[in-house]
């Protein structure tokens, strides 16, 4: 580094930017000419790699989410169709109830324990007859609607004909089959050969699927399977199969947290989504026989519509991954449909998920590819890292001083000696300013810099017209006290009075705006604004004069001279501000209101008070202390009479 002379204050003083500039600059060159030459290339190499490399990688893990679901989801509908293949060839469901109750009964539960996607199983008779097992479980809807017993999983309806009247008794059961209880139900009106489950099996001839539809039990979207049995008159077995949100069967999320699972019907209407949000207003649709359009549901899946038109194209091969655009953003899909056993033909599911999210396996592309560079990074960043660590500690440590000195908090340095000289010389500086202010901030109160500064009333003809309210107060006979006592004595004790009405006026919210020998001039509401300043200025009040009079008290035992104080109170407006010349100013508050509350401290003597105050004041907060009254006066230099009172407590 080139050694320079030490520059002479008078340079310092025209040129302040020197260091500061010179400072950002080669800081910012070594750090970011450090991390261009060493992040870039591989960045560059990293993010042409890593694009060819997402959309492979995004590709196959789709088909591999894809194959899951479908699969996933083709169990859901093959296991109703299995349970209605299963009970229909088993010779005990086949004769009309109460024939074979039991192994009926014991057959149905154990379907429905073995597929929990299975909502009921049942048998429907030609003579009206019924058998059928609901999986109860968690579902509030069966539990109201049967007011089952506690801890019953399942239940099993029967109807039976007595004399040609149908009779309908429920029996529940516990999670392992074990019967609970049993009633009849005297109003069920239920009769099998009415329902589109029974007659489409019937009219068809083979295995039928009805729906969907919302279950009025359940509130499920539910999708029944039916058939007639093999050489049975008019016996139709039938199971209902909850048609759950795809995120109920697989997680659409391994792929993205953004990624959905579609299924469309064979009118292409949509009646499954992942989204739970979106599923809860298919259902609704459902129920009041609407389909759910675009527009309802592009707010939670902006790729509704494009994945609508997607399941409507019958050229897109079953399998296929295709991409496309919504809102400029890159997705991929696809598309499988899921026929069971020649039903739900024409059902299509769908995946997709945004382009820019299949980036899981690309990462492990990228941190081959940046392991090679780790060697560079880590030179750059320790060398920077050292370097801006030297420069920036003194730096931030003088940033730190510097706010102290703003909030006029004067703790010690802890700027040690810097290899830097500007930083030397700035600190040195800063020590001076700190000096010199701490000084300053003797004879100027810090908390009224501070509120001038907060309510911006620094600067001269900022003044402006504002309601405040003026404590005047001052002491009974100082003269005679301080003739009768020395110098030293008197500027103690004034030291001690001064710093206990100075700490009861800021605990009270109040500014002490001047001192005037023995007195001070104090107001509320301003610089700071105050809504309750009347109310504060009385109890502050009230404080000091509980304040003087304790150290009276200690005075007289001491042989000391007792300070008694009065104290006069006004509120009204008042121009406050800054006033004064370029160089030389100060912040006071001017006119009538505090003319009338410097009276009225005076006019104690006349009337042996302590507290004057005004009939303003006594309007203001009547509700809250105690007054007396005292009579009306006319205060000298005012017109008109003024209405004096005493605050008492």
């Amino acid at each position: 580094m080139e050694h320079r002379a030490t520059p002479s204050p008078a340079t310092e003083t025209t040129r302040p930017s020197d260091w500061a500039f010179p400072l950002r600059l080669h800081l910012s060159v070594i750090i970011v000419g450090l991390l261009a030459c060493t992040a870039l290339p591989l960045v560059w190499m990293a993010y042409t790699q890593g694009k060819v490399t997402a959309l492979s990688a995004g590709e196959a893990q789709m088909r591999q989410l894809g194959l899951r679901t479908i699969e996933d989801y083709r169990n859901v509908f093959s296991g109703g169709y299995a349970a209605i293949e299963t009970t229909s060839a088993v010779p005990q469901m086949l004769t009309p109830p109460p024939q074979d109750l039991l192994a009926k009964h014991n057959l149905l539960l154990r379907l429905l324990k073995s597929s929990f996607r299975i909502d009921g199983i049942y048998a429907g008779y030609a003579d009206g007859t019924y058998v059928q097992a609901i999986s109860i479980g968690t579902n509030s809807a069966w539990r109201d609607t049967l007011n089952t017993p506690s801890g019953a999983a399942f239940a099993v309806r029967t109807i039976t004909k007595v004399i040609g009247i149908p009779v309908t008794t429920w029996t529940f059961f516990d999670k392992d089959t074990r019967p609970l209880t049993r009633r009849a139900d005297r109003d069920d009106v239920f009769d099998p050969r009415f329902r589109p489950w029974y007659q489409a099996a019937l009219s068809e001839g083979r295995t039928t699927s009805v729906g969907p539809y919302i279950s009025a039990a359940t509130n499920y979207l539910t999708l029944t399977f039916a058939t007639p049995a093999v050489g049975q008159d008019r016996v139709v077995i039938g199971a209902d199969v909850m048609l759950v949100s795809l995120g109920e069967v697989v997680d659409i999320g391994t792929v993205s947290k953004q990624a959905h699972g579609y299924v469309f019907d064979n009118t292409g209407r949509l009646i499954v989504h992942s989204d739970p949000a979106v599923m809860t207003k298919l259902r609704d649709r459902i129920r009041r026989g609407m389909v759910l359009s675009a527009a309802d549901a592009v707010d939670a899946d902006p790729a509704i519509p494009a994945v609508t038109n997607l399941a409507q194209d019958s050229r897109v091969p079953d399998g296929e991954v295709v991409r496309f655009a919504v809102n400029g953003r890159g997705y991929l899909a696809q598309s499988f449909h899921a026929e069971i056993a020649g039903l739900l033909k024409d059902y299509t599911v769908i995946i997709a998920a945004p382009l820019d999210e299949l980036i899981g396996p690309v990462e492990r592309t990228l941190r081959r590819n940046l392991a090679a560079a780790a060697a560079f990074l880590a030179a750059g960043a320790i060398a920077a890292i050292i370097i801006s660590r030297l420069i920036s500690r003194s730096l931030y440590a003088l940033a730190d001083e510097a706010r102290q000195l703003g909030n006029l908090e004067f703790k010690q340095s802890r700027v040690s000696r810097s290899w830097i000289s500007e930083v030397n010389a700035l600190a040195k500086a800063l020590g001076s300013a700190r000096d010199a202010i701490r000084t300053f901030s003797l004879y100027v109160p810090r908390e009224l810099v501070r509120r001038i500064v907060i309510a911006g009333q620094s600067a001269i003809g900022s003044a402006s017209r504002q309601e405040i309210t003026v404590l005047f107060t001052d002491i009974r006979e100082f003269t005679t006290i301080s003739e009768r006592h020395s110098p030293e004595e008197v500027v103690a004790l004034l030291s001690t009075y001064f710093e206990t009405l100075n700490m009861i006026v800021e605990r009270h919210g109040g500014t002490i705006v001047q001192y005037i020998g023995d007195s001070i001039f104090a107001m509320w509401n301003a610089p700071v604004h105050d809504e309750r300043h009347v109310e504060n200025a009385c109890r502050c009040a009230l404080s000091v004069k509980a304040a003087v009079d304790a150290m009276n008290a200690d005075s007289h035992a001491a042989g000391r001279p007792e300070l008694i104080t009065r104290f006069g109170l006004h509120t009204g407006p008042a121009v406050v501000g800054s006033v004064g010349a370029e160089t030389r100013r100060q912040y006071t508050a001017i006119g009538d209101t505090v003319n009338i509350a410097s009276r009225l401290e005076g006019l104690n003597r006349d009337y042996g008070t302590s507290i004057l105050v005004s009939s303003a004041i006594r309007d203001a907060v009547e509700e809250s202390f105690n007054f007396i009254s005292i009579g009306t006066v006319s205060v000298r230099g005012r017109t008109g009479q003024t209405e004096l009172y005493e605050l008492r407590g």
